[in-house]
């Protein structure tokens, strides 16, 4: 029994942002350990190339999408419901971030940044619900994994990422009320807040100041792709199975140190 801890082959798992970043990392995680994993992304020909790249691995299929909104959403429901009847993992990735001076931050980022971290967060999920908890079990539940950030549990070195830490701190608290909800139906709701990783959003932050973050982490470096895909793999196999309503930072300690 205790060799399987951390097994999750078989299992049926959706990453959103699954093309690039944390996401692409976490879905490789999961291919190369045997579940069957679907990607989402808006863009559609990043979306199909990193699942192709991903099959070498395992199975992992593409299904390019928009979640900023309720249609959006829907829509890709119902394309996956074409693909699975049921879901064990489903992991809310996908995020964006935006900065500007506070007396200049505009409205149309605000809103753009609370729709993809935040909104369509809960949205899929509760599209998602009815799928989710055909997988349940008492024995095995259904996992809800919400990617957070450490930036939405102490203030930022950044001072212009306002609807950014917002959101992710909101992500937070919304996973413990979710958990709270879900787990009359053998759902459990955690959430991961990574600290600094090398991806698209963070590329220019790392080339100007990696060197010196990496310096200033109590361990020493930024994180690497395990260090985020075993956190996931973790929360998605029989080991997690008595977690919910948890964050777990992974940051190599800055929020210990802050």
């Amino acid at each position: 029994m205790m060799k399987q801890l951390f097994n999750i082959e078989g299992k049926i798992a959706l990453v959103t942002g699954g093309s690039r970043g944390i996401g692409e990392m976490v879905a490789r995680g999961f291919v190369e350990n045997g579940a069957r994993t679907y990607s989402t992304a808006r863009t559609e020909a990043t979306c199909q190339a990193t699942a192709k790249a991903l099959s070498h691995y395992g199975d992992c299929f593409a299904i390019p999408a928009d979640l900023s909104t309720l249609n959006g959403i829907k829509t890709f429901v119902q394309t996956f419901n074409e693909h699975e009847d049921k879901l064990d993992i489903l992991v809310n990735n996908a995020g964006v971030m935006k900065g500007a001076a506070f007396e200049d931050f505009p409205e149309s980022d605000w809103d753009q940044v609370m729709d993809i971290n935040l909104k369509s967060l809960f949205f899929l999920t509760q599209q998602l619900s009815p799928m989710v908890k055909k997988a349940a079990t008492d024995d095995d539940p259904a996992r809800v994994i919400n990617i957070a950030s450490n930036a939405g549990i102490l203030p930022p070195h950044r001072h212009t990422d306002y609807a950014y830490t917002a959101s992710k701190a909101a992500v937070i608290n919304l996973t413990r009320h979710l958990a709270m909800t879900l787990c009359q139906d053998n759902i459990t709701v955690n959430a991961i807040s990574p600290g600094l990783f090398p991806s698209e959003m963070t590329k220019t932050m790392i080339k100007e100041y990696g060197e010196k973050f990496a310096r200033s982490v109590p361990l020493g470096r930024i994180g690497a792709a395990e260090d985020v895909a075993s956190a996931a793999i973790y929360l998605a196999s029989r080991g997690g199975a008595w977690l919910t309503g948890v964050n777990i930072p992974v940051d190599g300690g800055n929020v210990v140190k802050r």
